[in-house]
C-alpha cells in the first residue's frame, strides 16, 4: 500500500513512517521540514494547511491511504490551533476526495476529552470535553472526519493518542503511555481494518493501569503488546501526580494552560 504520512519528520511521524516501511508499505513523507536521515522514499516539503500545495502532492502520485500526524502538538491560540489541526485535515480530505483516496488514519488526542473527570475506564462514547484550544481543535477535526465519512464514504480512524514516548516518564504515563512499537501497530490496524467507517480509538499501550478502554482499538485489529507497568519501579512519585490524575487530560488541565482564545 502506498501511504502518505503527513508530519513525517515529527516525533510520531518519523517512528510511524519507518515502522510502516518495515511492514512493507511504500511510504511517502510530507512535512514542512526536509526528510530525516535514512529516509529514501518520496518526500514532499509542503505545509499541510496549504490546500494548493497538498493538491500538488497528490497530483505527483496519489496514495492509497493517508496518515495525518501533522500539526503543532502544544497549546496555541484558538485560530492557531484550528489552522494547525482542522485546516490541515480539511486540505488533506479535499485532496483525498479529488483523487478518490478512501482511507485516513488521524492523530487525534486524549485532550479531546481531557476535562472528563478520571474514572475507572473511559470509553469513546463519552461526549467531547476538551481541556484546551488544542483539544477543541482535535474535537473539530474529528467532526470533520465524521462529515467526510458520511458525505463521501471515506474510512477515517481517529486515534486519541495518550503519551507517546520511548518509555513512560511519570505516574500519569503509567496509565496513558503509547510505546513506539504500539504506535506503529495502531496505525497499521487503522490502515488495514475492513471498512471501519468513522471510528475512534484510544492510542495507548496495554497498560495495567489504563484509564481508557482499549476495546474500540481491538475492534479494528489493534492489539498493543507493551505495558507501562514494566517501568513502574523506575518512576518516582511527583509533586503534580494528584493534580495530573484528577482529569484524563493531565497537565493540560492545569491553570498554566489557561489563556484568551485569540491570544
Amino acid at each position: 500500500m502506498r501511504v502518505l504520512v503527513a508530519g513525517a519528520a515529527g516525533s510520531i511521524g518519523s517512528v510511524v513512517g519507518t515502522g510502516l516501511r518495515e511492514l512493507g508499505h511504500d511510504v511517502a513523507g510530507l512535512d514542512v521540514r526536509p526528510a530525516f536521515a535514512g529516509f529514501d522514499g518520496d518526500w514532499f516539503v509542503a505545509d499541510c494547511t496549504d490546500g494548493t500545495a497538498v493538491r500538488r502532492v497528490f497530483e505527483a502520485g496519489a496514495p492509497d491511504a493517508v496518515v495525518h500526524l501533522a500539526g503543532y502538538p502544544g497549546e496555541g491560540s484558538l485560530p492557531e490551533s484550528f489552522t494547525s489541526h482542522v485546516v490541515s485535515t480539511a486540505a488533506l480530505l479535499d485532496a483525498m476526495v479529488a483523487h478518490e483516496v478512501r482511507r485516513i488514519v488521524y492523530a487525534s488526542s486524549n485532550h479531546a476529552v481531557g476535562l472528563t473527570p478520571r474514572q475507572e475506564l473511559l470509553g469513546t462514547e463519552v461526549r467531547p470535553r476538551p481541556d484546551t484550544f488544542y483539544g477543541v481543535a482535535k474535537v473539530s477535526a474529528e467532526a470533520l472526519l465524521q462529515l467526510y465519512a458520511d458525505r463521501y464514504g471515506i474510512d477515517a480512524v481517529a486515534c486519541r493518542i495518550g503519551s507517546f514516548q520511548p518509555r513512560p516518564l511519570s505516574t500519569r504515563m503509567l496509565s496513558t503511555w503509547l510505546s513506539h512499537a504500539d504506535a506503529v501497530h495502531m496505525v497499521q490496524a487503522g490502515l488495514t481494518a475492513p471498512s471501519p467507517g468513522f471510528h475512534v480509538l484510544y492510542g495507548i499501550s496495554a497498560n495495567t493501569r489504563a484509564w481508557w478502554d482499549l476495546e474500540p482499538g481491538r475492534a479494528i485489529g489493534y492489539e498493543p503488546g507493551d505495558d507501562a507497568e514494566d517501568y513502574a519501579a523506575d518512576i518516582p512519585a511527583g509533586a503534580d501526580d494528584e493534580a495530573e490524575g484528577a482529569f484524563v487530560g493531565g497537565p493540560f488541565t492545569l491553570p498554566e494552560h489557561h489563556r484568551p482564545a485569540l491570544g
